[in-house]
């Protein structure tokens, strides 16, 4: 959704204001969702009734106006990972000096390798993601970006093309390749043409145990749901995955196409 930088001008950009060092070798951290993931949530557009979509209520009061961020959230918690790091020991920046080094993440291009630990984005005040989006949540939901455009995403056309079953192998592989490498895997989850889901999650870990022989299920960070891990099964008897059950998802087959692996994606 966002470009990447040019090399020079962001290297010579961050160098200045004393936010990365000299080259070494590039680590990226074990994906926590109690580290990795945001404190505040996702609002849904639509109301939900046992997990059925329903226009709401011209009466109704949101408690919230941050929606339609499903993407955006699971691409930026990508990028503090790959390109972010923090020091609580240091004092917390001002809104000023703070929401450039925000842009300055989610400015990279998410697809792109994970910076060496002194290349990396530093945030002081704060131990983790999650600390910093529960005391600076407006700073945050107003410099990842907007939220509209991933409707207009080109990749978004594989939904209507790419529907069959072979094509959800192929992304199952994909899946577990990126999961074995120690990456995370963005997915967009649609039920097309049917609209009871629309939605992107960060799956980044396969469960080691299964009661159901044959089917391998992943925990799954959905931007909808910060209190908790939700979760992904794979049938591959079905050739199909399955989203976990929730206010806002009757639960069922999903069809899931990666994201953010890529230009254009």
């Amino acid at each position: 959704m966002f470009g990447s930088w040019g090399k020079l001008a962001g290297v010579a950009w961050l160098g200045a204001v004393g936010i990365f060092a000299t080259p070494a070798s590039a680590v990226e951290p074990e994906f926590r969702f109690d580290r990795d993931t945001f404190s505040f949530a996702n609002q849904t557009v639509f109301e939900y009734h046992e997990g059925h979509a329903s226009l709401r209520k011209k009466s109704a009061v949101k408690r919230d106006a941050y929606n339609r961020h499903c993407f955006v959230l699971c691409r930026t918690a990508m990028q503090f990972r790959k390109f972010a790091r923090f020091d609580p020991d240091g004092a917390p920046l001002d809104d000023a000096s703070l929401a450039p080094r925000v842009r300055a993440v989610t400015h990279r291009a998410a697809w792109t390798a994970p910076l060496p630990e002194n290349q990396r984005i530093v945030f002081p005040g704060y131990k983790n993601l999650r600390e910093m989006s529960e005391a600076r949540r407006e700073l945050l939901q107003l410099n990842i970006g907007h939220g509209w455009p991933s409707y207009f995403r080109i990749s978004n056309a594989r939904m209507m093309f790419q529907a069959g079953a072979g094509y959800q192998q192929k992304t199952h592989t994909r899946l577990n390749a990126a999961l074995a490498r120690d990456e995370v895997f963005i997915g967009f989850l649609t039920t097309y043409p049917r609209l009871s889901i629309n939605h992107s999650v960060l799956i980044y870990k396969q469960k080691s145990f299964s009661p159901n022989p044959g089917v391998e299920r992943y925990f799954v960070y959905d931007p909808n749901h910060p209190e908790s891990p939700r979760e992904l099964t794979w049938s591959p008897r079905a050739r199909s995955f399955s989203y976990q059950k929730d206010w806002d998802f009757i639960g069922g087959s999903v069809r899931v196409y990666q994201v953010y692996s890529k230009w254009l994606q």
